[in-house]
């Protein structure tokens, strides 16, 4: 490439880059923020699932594990 082809490439490419608008029009705008706000939305979601599965699984120990006290003192009580 010769330094007056290079040159020619870089005007081109400077000049197509300046042809592109850099800022997104209404709809690309209103997209975003929706896109934002579910992404948003599903991340809550996700943390309220493990939080309630999480929940869930230390009631069902500690449900477990009155049962096992429970069971216990039935079949060593009277002895």
């Amino acid at each position: 490439m010769t330094p007056a082809e290079r040159a020619e490439f870089i005007s081109d490419v400077a000049a197509a880059i300046q042809a592109v608008p850099t800022t997104l029009s209404d709809d690309e705008q209103r997209w975003v923020r929706m896109a934002i706000r579910k992404e948003a939305q599903s991340i809550e979601l996700r943390k309220a699932i493990i939080e309630k599965t999480l929940s869930a699984l230390a009631w069902s120990a500690i449900a477990g594990l009155g049962y096992m006290i429970l069971d216990f003192v039935r079949n060593h009580a009277g002895r």
